[in-house]
């Protein structure tokens, strides 16, 4: 069942185009007198500037997102697309090519998604993907809000999952976007429902559970962590 309105509030905003106007998407190219050098991601305006959001502090040490470079990157993410646990809920197992073919589809866009490692105290330690929910497909089945943020992660090594780096990442990278996007006032994930400890750890990060929805290859939990509630929860 899709979300109610009672269950992530009404807004006379909600999304239902997800193209960008031609004009719109024009002044993002031009990028206010900036260019982006190859391979680097599109971290513009739509996600006010991703790559210059500095690292938030967390009890493990200063976490960063920093955006994906594919020379640098696609190794590292490779492998770890190839673990079982990740493969069992990303699908991207395979050869390099598969991961880069799927960063691209990102690379290549306007900036809506912007996929980044997380670097925990200088450690690359986890793969993310901060993207524009309501520019999204998945606004297709939720109330979508203007402004809507959403989140994909995955933690890297074995080493560092079931101790509790899940939870306190999510509520770091959720405080980073709110910090830095100020007109947004929801980030969101979509976690599969048979990852149950994906779901565990956001709510131990702040996010509630909006609802149960239905994506294209999975039956999701719609988590939600609310900017007016961040410091309650």
């Amino acid at each position: 069942m899709p979300p109610t309105e009672s269950d992530l509030g009404s807004s006379s905003e909600d999304t239902l185009d997800l193209q960008l106007p031609p004009e719109f998407s024009a002044l993002f190219a031009e990028g206010h007198g900036q260019q982006t050098p190859p391979d680097e991601p599109a971290a513009g305006p739509l996600l006010d500037q991703l790559a210059g959001w500095g690292a938030a502090d967390t009890p493990a040490g200063p976490f960063e997102l920093v955006p994906v470079r594919p020379d640098r990157d696609l190794d590292r993410i490779t492998g770890w697309m190839n673990d079982p646990a990740v493969a069992a809920f990303w699908e991207l197992a395979g050869p390099p090519e598969t991961t880069a073919a799927h960063l691209r589809g990102q690379l290549d866009g306007d900036g809506r998604s912007v996929p980044c490692l997380g670097v925990l105290a200088g450690v690359p330690m986890s793969y993310w993907e901060i993207y524009r929910a309501d520019l999204d497909p998945l606004a297709r089945h939720y109330p979508a809000r203007l402004q809507d943020t959403g989140v994909h992660l995955l933690i890297g090594g074995a080493g560092d999952r079931g101790r509790g780096l899940g939870g306190m990442l999510l509520r770091a990278t959720a405080d980073l976007v709110l910090d830095h996007r100020p007109q947004c006032a929801r980030v969101l994930a979509e976690p599969d429902l048979r990852n149950t400890v994906s779901v565990a750890a956001f709510l131990s990060a702040g996010f509630r559970y909006g609802d149960e929805i239905e994506l294209p290859g999975k039956r999701a939990a719609l988590m939600v962590r609310d900017r007016a509630h961040r410091h309650l929860l």
